[in-house]
């Protein structure tokens, strides 16, 4: 009789671990292959929450089959107090060991709204941008100029929010006073600055902030990048340019970013100041005079003057042998890449021709055609 007790119980106990082991098997299982959802979703972790209720909300919106399962698989890789507040995105068919992955890491996959103020050659603009879960894209909610539009509500709506992400995108182009000036009417950033860095410095690029963050640290860090692009750009230059230091390469680069907004023209724009400055032919760039009329405060908003070219000033290079002193914006890393990378052409000439580029030449009969060619252009545009 205790044989046949011992005998059923060690049965008993096999089929129990088998169960278990079994139960182990499919909760792994679960817990790694791909999930239900059907398209992406946007979850959002409040802070101080917890694993248990993420779950639920996850098993509500449909992405995940077991909160359960989700809530072990946590425990069991030790990422259940690791949760980070924020909104995210789970993709299309996320398993539950990525959803824990993404709700505990934190920034990568965040999602939900920004605001971005990009400061432009023209005026600054405020966007308050959404992502769409779907697929996965940020669609424009709004978009507002702060100096002469009212806020919106959508901007005042979100800049409440503590998930909404802010970014500052400064376009290539854009002169030190115009960067400070458009970040110091910032109300989401502290500290206003009165000194401008020095022209050139600062790195056209998008920069994402917290709120409070001040106008200095933003400046550091476009100057930290820009000194980055330059010294990089430096090191891989090519032999036997007319410029002999990296400031020097800042220079003509601005006058790059200003003259040509093509981008596969820029080697071409780049070849002709080259040339120029290899065979001691003044550069005859508008953007300089204008420069030297502004000092990159602001636009000039009209046509240069006569008397303007004729004008004696650093940076009239109608007047002028080489480079002005100093940059006139701050050139972004394709036109520094295209100053100290040129393309090998003969050109020397350049004028618009009416498409948004350029006609080049490499002499004063072909040059004036397209000269011609583009007052022909005006005429037409203006009526005349």
């Amino acid at each position: 009789m205790w044989r046949h007790l011992a005998s059923n119980a060690l049965t008993f106990f096999v089929v129990a671990l088998l169960l278990v082991a079994g139960a182990v098997a499919w909760g792994a299982r679960m817990y790694s292959e791909p999930g239900p959802l059907e398209a992406a979703i946007c979850v959002k972790v409040e802070s101080g929450t917890n694993f248990r209720a993420v779950s639920r909300d996850l098993e509500a919106q449909g992405a995940v089959a077991s909160g359960a399962v989700l809530r072990i698989g946590a425990d069991y890789s030790e990422k259940a107090n690791l949760l980070k507040a924020g909104s995210y995105l789970v993709p299309e068919a996320a398993s539950m060991e990525e959803i824990v992955d993404i709700v505990t890491r934190g920034g990568q996959s965040t999602c939900g709204t920004e605001v971005v103020y990009r400061i432009g050659v023209n005026k600054t603009v405020i966007q308050v941008r959404e992502l769409e879960p779907a697929t996965s894209r940020f669609i424009e909610v709004a978009e507002f100029d702060p100096a002469s539009e009212e806020t919106p509500e959508a901007y005042t709506r979100v800049t409440g929010e503590a998930d909404t992400r802010y970014r500052v995108a400064m376009a290539e182009g854009t002169t030190s006073w115009q960067v400070v000036t458009a970040l110091n009417a910032m109300s989401s950033l502290s500290g206003p600055v009165s000194d401008i860095p020095a022209e050139g410095s600062l790195a056209p690029d998008s920069y994402e902030f917290k709120p409070g963050a001040t106008v200095a640290s933003i400046l550091e860090r476009m100057e930290t990048a820009q000194d980055r692009i330059l010294a990089e750009a430096w090191a891989e230059r090519a032999a036997d340019l007319p410029i002999s230091t990296p400031e020097e390469a800042l220079v003509l680069a601005s006058i790059i970013e200003k003259e040509t907004g093509v981008p596969e023209e820029r080697g071409q724009v780049a070849s002709v100041f080259v040339n120029r400055l290899n065979k001691g032919i003044r550069l005859q760039t508008d953007p300089t005079v204008i420069y030297g009329i502004t000092k990159g405060e602001g636009v000039l908003g009209r046509g240069l003057r006569q008397s303007e070219l004729q004008r004696q000033t650093p940076y009239n290079t109608y007047i002028i042998d080489g480079l002005p002193p100093t940059p006139i914006a701050n050139p972004g890393r394709a036109s520094i890449l295209a100053a100290l990378n040129p393309d090998d052409t003969p050109y020397i000439f350049f004028v618009a021709d009416g498409t948004g580029g350029h006609a080049f030449a490499d002499n004063l009969a072909d040059h004036n055609r397209n000269v011609a060619a583009w007052r022909a252009i005006e005429g037409q545009q203006s009526g005349n």
